[in-house]
């Protein structure tokens, strides 16, 4: 079977190992092809360059966005002829090109597809102004492109019930999970002395709350921040961290280049936190809990289907305060901090990677039948 991807995801196209390779390594054990379409690479590295397996191939744009739609629909109506897909999965979010260009790919071929809503931008809370008009067209235009798919793939319970809400066929929508833990890589991490108070980690972009992580450690006195990951938010973040005078005390770790440097590198920190306030998942807080790591997490994507306050992580509202209040409550109470370490690695038990991705690929496999 051969699975067509339309995908926003140039990660690999940038030679980073992250978690879109661990998700094409397992699809790849599933299907006999993958051909990946995606926006114009950032850098002129290949995905063939032994990130993933032989049978994945990547067609990335050589324009810009604004042509992203055309290039998919061209791409892929071009690669179905040749090798005749049984399957697409769209990765679908703002301004809507790839699923523009999946329905575009319905009507001339006949494909059966899955249209992937992750999170929705600017939901619950908007980052800026931008993301609040993203919200406001997602809420226009994802119901309307959800008459075309097959089906909807969400990987929460929260956009679930929120599609649901939008007038979207609840038939058509199914929760499969995105967050493939390898339990064996998890367990099995060397862990570092613990140099830090607290760890960040995720690609550094709007929607992550990084000034209100900043904000909350000036109410911290003494207390040390580590950050893991790049972005555009990069630059803001460190001019952040100058304005409110506490560069002395937040190292910028930058991207780590493998997930077992990454995963090593947070265990030197007592707490982990995750301040977004938007997200599909996300799947760094939940490697945080596997390793142990005490998590402070805002109530978005799957984190209310997974956290139980005070048992295996603490749920902040997202204001510098409610996280200064939270951090500060988990570097004092060393018994709360050990429970929930104790308790929070439990989560390898309920997204086992090999498991969840056997399911995911059997649930497009199940569109062509």
């Amino acid at each position: 079977m051969k699975l067509l991807m339309i995908s926003g995801d140039r990660s690999i196209l940038a030679g980073k190992e992250g978690p879109f390779a661990v998700t094409l390594a397992g699809l790849a054990k599933e299907f006999d092809r993958i051909d990946v379409i995606t926006p114009k690479a950032m850098t002129g590295m290949r995905a063939e360059e032994g990130i993933v397996p032989s049978n994945v191939f990547f067609h990335p744009s050589p324009s810009g966005l604004w042509y992203q739609c055309t290039w998919a629909f061209r791409t892929g109506l071009q690669l179905i002829r040749t090798h005749h897909h049984d399957v697409m999965t769209v990765h679908e979010y703002p301004p809507f090109y790839n699923g523009s260009a999946a329905w575009l790919l319905r009507r001339w071929t006949g494909i059966p597809y899955a249209l992937e809503i992750h999170h929705i931008v600017g939901w619950p809370k908007a980052a800026n102004f931008t993301e609040a008009v993203w919200w406001f067209w997602s809420r226009v235009f994802l119901p309307i492109e959800a008459l075309g798919a097959n089906k909807i793939r969400t990987v929460n319970t929260t956009v679930q019930n929120l599609l649901a809400r939008w007038w979207i066929s609840k038939k058509k929508i199914e929760v499969v999970p995105s967050f493939y833990l390898d339990h064996a890589a998890l367990t099995s991490v060397k862990k570092l002395d613990q140099k830090f108070d607290v760890v960040f980690a995720g690609r550094l972009v709007s929607n992550k709350g990084l000034t209100e992580l900043l904000r909350a450690m000036t109410m911290l006195p003494g207390t040390s921040l580590l950050l893991l990951g790049d972005g555009p938010e990069l630059e803001r973040a460190k001019q952040e961290a100058q304005a409110v005078g506490i560069t002395d005390r937040v190292t910028f770790a930058g991207w780590q280049k493998t997930q077992s440097d990454l995963w090593s590198a947070m265990t030197q920190a007592k707490v982990a936190v995750m301040s977004s306030k938007s997200e599909g998942g996300p799947r760094i807080a939940l490697e945080a809990m596997a390793l142990g790591l005490p998590l402070v997490a805002t109530k978005v994507g799957v984190m209310p289907d997974v956290i139980t306050d005070h048992e295996n992580g603490l749920f902040t509202s997202g204001s510098p305060q409610d996280i200064a209040s939270k951090i500060r409550t988990l570097l004092r109470d060393e018994s709360l901090r050990a429970h929930i370490a104790q308790n929070a690695p439990k989560i390898l038990e309920k997204f086992d990677g090999t498991k969840l991705l056997h399911e995911y690929a059997q649930f497009l496999q199940s569109l062509s039948k």
